[in-house]
């Protein structure tokens, strides 16, 4: 028998409005759709303003990922400039974006994704109870926990920059604030506690001895090690996902797409993967083999898309934001465009960046299994201790000389910024005529994940990563949330707008 099922927020969990619409058949999905329900428009709100509006504008397309659209719409700038940012600008720019990583990981980890654990259809496992204990929505231990822990640690981008979320300190040729020796002792501070509470609570270990880690052998015996690894919260989502299947769903297309982030500024002792320019280094990979990237093979496409029609997909700085609604009556059903890079969907996130990076963990578990739901969920709860060392490094060596370099009028040019969003590849492509904003495009991370289909039909990253899932109740599809969020949606970057009323969510089951 097929039937159709609808699912529209809390989906996604975060902001934004998604609706994931299911067909299946006999229990297991036959195809999927991935729809942002609302208009996005902050690229038409840009067009005619001055150069450096979007400094203040971008920022608030989204209050989660706002130091990601900063650093973004200033990289732009930089490009158009030609000036370069000083080293201890660098250093302040990379540690508020590694902030608000260190935030929304765990925040999306336990508060959106984990949550389900608690879900009824898990009632006669061994492990519920505890499950309901840890993140029961909340109540949970962790979720209070991880509310707690993960406000203190934005306040670090509140000192340097001054104010989160929304800040605009970052400008082209550097950082308007000047953070003294005591603001920076005050950040030291709250990394400081932040990594007491991410080892004891999260990891159950300290994160030189996760970085130990190297394969997929390592984490079953890094789990049966100790019992405060299994005992935190990542040995008991392991553990929990594992039980559940979780290692084998929600595959997808098997592409991955980085576009590189935090940049390495001189004279700092940080290295990079293969000696690179930047700690999350940029790249495209097809399973686990990498090769370089190139932002002029970005593509985007809205045959399935509410905008005016084009042929084939567009290079953002060629592309049009023109909304076109044309109903029920033809294949169009997403207010999010379909990028592509070299003709492909891409996933986006910390699984790319791993994989992107070489990271010799994920490449393993990606080569033995594939990408999954549980695999997507460990890259997003491990990225911290990948950032922690790093950021010790750069408070230690930022001396407060020198935090700018003067621009000019930025009257004429074409740039982009590109940076790793919390949720992956974040971009932003602008052209300047006579002082104004001419052009301005803006590619999100969810715009990749949750991509409708392209010209030629291929499916989005979530919608591929629906098909061939098991659904045991319709009226209860935990199953599809498990996938859905494993990509840590968030619509309000894909989709910018909101409509009157309010709307809790709606779930239709069709025969």
């Amino acid at each position: 028998m097929s039937r159709t099922l609808t699912i529209d927020v809390p989906m996604n969990r975060v902001e934004g409005d998604l609706e994931v619409r299911a067909e299946f058949r006999d229990g297991v999905v036959e195809d999927a759709y991935s729809a942002g329900t609302l208009y996005r428009g902050f690229e038409r709100i840009l067009v005619g303003r001055a150069s450096r509006d979007g400094l203040v504008i971008a920022p608030r397309i989204c209050g989660i990922c706002s130091t990601s659209h900063l650093t973004a719409a200033a990289r732009a700038l930089d490009m158009i400039s030609g000036v370069e940012a000083p080293p201890d600008a660098v250093r302040i720019r990379n540690l508020a974006l590694m902030a608000e990583h260190l935030q929304s990981d765990m925040r999306q980890a336990f508060l959106m994704f984990a949550v389900d654990f608690p879900n009824p259809a898990y009632a006669g496992m061994d492990l519920h109870a505890e499950a309901i204990r840890r993140y029961e929505p909340f109540h949970g231990e962790t979720l209070v926990s991880v509310i707690r822990e993960t406000k203190r640690i934005v306040e670090l981008i509140a000192i340097l920059g001054g104010q989160w979320p929304h800040s605009s300190f970052i400008v082209p040729g550097g950082i308007v604030s000047v953070p003294g020796p005591s603001d920076l002792l005050q950040c030291r501070h709250l990394l400081e506690q932040y990594k007491r509470w991410y080892e004891e609570r999260i990891l159950g270990c300290s994160v030189s001895r996760w970085r130990e880690v190297q394969s997929a052998r390592d984490l079953s015996a890094w789990l049966d090690e100790d019992a405060r690894h299994r005992e935190g919260d990542l040995g008991f989502v392991l553990r929990f996902a594992r039980a559940l299947g979780l290692d084998a769903t929600g595959r997808g297309p098997g592409n991955f797409l980085s576009f590189g982030a935090l940049d390495l500024p001189a004279g700092t002792r940080v290295g990079a993967p293969a000696n690179g320019a930047q700690l999350i280094p940029a790249g495209f990979a097809r399973g686990t083999g990498v090769r370089s990237f190139d932002q002029a093979r970005i593509a985007e496409h809205v045959a399935y898309s509410w905008f005016d029609d084009q042929d084939g997909g567009r290079h953002p700085l060629a592309g049009e934001t023109r909304p076109h609604a044309t109903g029920h009556e033809s294949k169009k059903y997403s207010w999010a465009k379909a990028p592509r890079y070299e003709g492909l969907p891409a996933e986006t996130g910390p699984l790319a960046e791993f994989l992107v990076a070489g990271n010799p963990l994920f490449t393993d578990l990606v080569r033995e299994q594939g990408p999954s739901v549980l695999t997507r969920e460990l890259a997003r709860i491990v990225r911290p201790a990948s950032l922690l060392p790093a950021m010790e490094a750069w408070l230690a060596e930022t001396t407060g000389d020198d935090f700018y370099r003067p621009v000019g009028d930025i009257v004429e040019g074409t740039g982009f910024g590109l940076t790793e969003a919390t949720r992956g590849a974040l971009g932003h492509w602008v052209r300047i005529e006579k002082g104004r904003i001419e052009r301005y495009q803006v590619i999100s991370p969810t715009t990749w994940n949750a991509s409708p289909r392209d010209s030629s039909g291929t499916r989005g990253p979530m919608e591929e990563a629906l098909v061939g899932t098991a659904v045991k109740d319709p009226q209860n599809p935990v199953e599809l949330g498990h996938i859905v969020r494993s990509f840590d949606p968030c619509l309000v970057c894909t989709v910018h707008a909101v409509s009157r009323g309010r709307k809790l969510g709606r779930l239709r089951v069709g025969a």
